[in-house]
């Protein structure tokens, strides 16, 4: 089992950068693939960054490629996504997402889910 709190989420003006955290419980947080998804209002859930649980293997979506950058700390139990260059369409609710084996942008495959965290980009 394990339980994921995201913060870090806020108000920013297009261009302004904002550091989302993820705080897991448990004790087998290193062997947990994790990702970080996105809702905005009135569209499906999408895949945002993922990390493979040593950190090896990183995958971003086109849209946020040279934007954001996906990070974990297995000490601390931490995942991290650090957004820079926001723009208005990058308004949504961050969720993050654990998965048991291995990593993968489907948000389908992941076994834990975070309650989610709201960014707002203003224009």
């Amino acid at each position: 089992q394990v339980q994921l709190v995201e913060s870090g989420g806020g108000l920013v003006q297009a261009g302004g950068s904002l550091r989302l955290s993820c705080a897991a419980s448990g004790r087998t947080f290193s062997s947990y693939g994790m990702g970080w998804f996105r809702q905005a209002s009135g569209k499906e859930r999408e895949f945002v960054a993922a990390i493979s649980r040593n950190g090896v293997r990183i995958y971003y979506a086109d849209s946020v490629k040279g934007r954001f950058t996906i990070s974990r700390d297995n000490a601390k139990n931490m995942v991290y996504l650090q957004m820079n260059s926001l723009k208005s369409e990058d308004t949504a609710v961050y969720y993050c997402a654990a998965k048991a084996f291995g990593v993968s942008t489907s948000p389908g495959e992941y076994d834990y889910w975070g309650q989610g965290t709201q960014v707002t980009v203003s224009s």
